[in-house]
């Protein structure tokens, strides 16, 4: 029946739909029965919603009525929880408010009370919806508070509790995370509770993702704020809603600096102008676009999540500013935004996280520095020739102790010694890769095979992982994330925690291999220097590109991105 509504494939639906609720009646008094009745009533909703008189709506009350008659004789409370909230559902379809906030609550009683966590976070956004209808906002963000709190506590076992919920993430879970934070930013001035519940919900859903990217939950949250990491970075949070406006998007920006109160902006863009700055952002980023459009589109994006906060980084010293992104802006470099006269670059060092939450925050010992480095110069697999990767891996070695394995040399077997290895603490990888948001099609090339994430995961197990050893540094100086997949990061982001390296430098589109070999070089020996943070190093190191004639355009210095710690 779902795939016949999903065909529209309408009259075939209604008469599947006849069929179906003659044999359900059919069946005797147990769970099944009353599971297949509420099921069956929520895909005749669907088709009632869509071809208006379809089914009759009397008919669906009166089958769930009967289901949760059916539940009762049985003694079943699971099962009258489950056909109590899809009469809710029913009655809320219907606007019958009242009738419909009483079925969900008690359904929510009853899931509670049986601690069914995997049915009760739908009813609890059901009534968050209810409230919102009757323009209860508080209400609204308590009973959308609980769901968010039901689901963070389910991702340890989302996976064997509902497998649909890994393939429907952005349909189903996605939006309870959204819909909680418009609320608590719907008031033209939030209160700082609301910014700052906001601002862990996004950090909470950034958490869900990731688990739903590995197809497990692998990832244990750490409260952490930006001040007890560092007093001169601040933390910014641009966060993508859709506006109850059709056609608008409410760009919402969150600013955390140490010792300071949240600062909060909106700026509400149509959907179409959003989307279109978006895409000829990334078009922009390619040698052939012209100079003067290109900087007009990084001036509208500072403008959008920079410029209204500027005067807050400025008064606080800020040195560094640590995003985390949101949709489709995770795919774009804040490097390059630009104020009129300069490059954000310019003004502060950048970094990238999923989220405050999984950071390790210690610095980096610029005096003890060794390297794993290994990479290919030579075509291999279907990928072009790197052939300035030689070149790189010795002006790396100029700057730190290097161990080195290139070409036939860099094996699949050779990184896996290397991870198992305590002695480098950081791994540097000249070759291919891939960033995807589907995790089986993130990897890194060797020599003879592939790396992906899982992999990686595996082989970590086997290194001895106490704070002296841990992988201080991945570097990734060649991959580039996927084309066409607007979620591409996310698989850098996987990919960093999945390496267990408390920082990742990568790159987000492949870059020609001879700059890279200069900004590299640079990077490593700005990061040799005492007191030199990473995030600073790569600053320094793109500012060298950035003022070199030769490699000036953004194309070339822009796809670097550091993410994780920036100490």
């Amino acid at each position: 029946m779902n795939l016949l509504i999903e065909l529209q494939r309408w009259e075939d639906a209604r008469e599947r739909a006849r069929t179906l609720h003659a044999a359900i009646a059919e069946l005797p008094p147990s769970r099944s029965r009353v599971y297949a009745a509420v099921n069956w009533a929520d895909s005749a909703l669907q088709l009632d919603r869509a071809v208006p008189g379809a089914i009759d709506r009397r008919t669906l009350a009166d089958t769930l009525s009967h289901a949760i008659a059916t539940a009762r004789s049985i003694d079943d409370a699971k099962a009258e929880a489950y056909a109590l909230g899809e009469l809710g559902n029913l009655y809320s379809d219907g606007q019958q408010w009242q009738e419909a906030l009483d079925l969900t609550q008690k359904a929510i009683l009853l899931a509670d009370r049986l601690n069914a966590s995997e049915m009760g976070w739908k009813w609890q956004v059901q009534l968050g919806k209810l409230y919102q209808q009757k323009g209860d906002g508080e209400k609204a963000i308590a009973a959308y508070s609980e769901a968010v709190r039901t689901l963070s506590s389910l991702r340890q076992d989302l996976v064997a509790v509902n497998p649909d919920l890994q393939f429907s993430f952005r349909d189903k879970v996605e939006p309870v995370y959204r819909n909680l934070v418009g609320l608590l930013l719907a008031a033209p001035t939030p209160s700082q509770s609301h910014l700052m519940q906001a601002r862990e919900t996004m950090e909470a859903f950034n958490l869900a993702e990731l688990d739903n990217f590995f197809r497990e939950a692998c990832l244990t949250a750490k409260p952490t704020q930006v001040d007890s990491i560092d007093p001169h970075a601040a933390a910014i949070y641009p966060i993508i809603l859709p506006d109850s406006t059709a056609g608008q998007v409410r760009l919402e920006v969150i600013l955390s600096s140490p010792g300071q109160p949240l600062h909060h902006h909106q700026t509400l863009i149509s959907q179409t102008e959003f989307d279109s700055a978006v895409d000829r952002f990334r078009q922009s980023l390619s040698l052939s676009f012209p100079q003067s459009d290109r900087l007009k589109l990084y001036a509208t994006l500072y403008d959008w999540l920079i410029r209204p906060i500027e005067a807050e980084l400025q008064e606080r010293g800020t040195e560094t500013l640590v995003f985390i992104l949101d949709g489709s802006l995770r795919n774009l470099p804040m490097s390059v935004l630009y104020d009129g006269d300069r490059y954000l670059i310019e003004k502060y060092a950048i970094a990238l996280t999923p989220g405050l939450q999984l950071l390790e925050p210690r610095p980096l010992e610029n005096d003890r520095l060794q390297a794993f480095v290994g990479g290919i110069s030579e075509s291999r697999q279907g990928f072009p020739a790197l052939p300035e990767v030689p070149s790189e891996i010795s002006q790396i070695g100029r700057e730190i102790s290097t161990r080195v394995k290139i070409d036939g040399d860099f094996t699949t077997e050779a990184v896996k010694s290397a991870l198992a290895d305590n002695s480098s603490a950081i791994l540097h990888f000249a070759t291919h890769g891939q960033f995807s948001s589907n995790a089986s099609d993130t990897f890194i090339l060797t020599w003879d095979g592939r790396i992906n994430v899982s992999e990686l995961q595996n082989w970590l197990g086997s290194r001895d992982e106490t704070q002296s050893q841990a992988i201080k540094l991945l570097v990734l100086s060649a991959c580039q994330t996927a084309r066409g997949d607007t979620r591409a990061v996310l698989g850098l982001a996987g990919f960093a925690v999945k390496s267990g390296a408390r920082s990742t430098l990568a790159t987000l589109w492949s870059v020609r291999d001879e700059s890279t070999a200069v900004l590299m070089a640079q990077f490593y020996r700005q990061l040799a220097l005492p007191n030199v943070t990473k995030s600073e190093a790569l600053r320094q190191a793109q500012i060298s590109l950035l003022r070199n004639s030769q490699y000036s355009h953004a194309f070339y210095w822009a796809p670097f991105v550091l993410v994780g710690n920036w100490l």
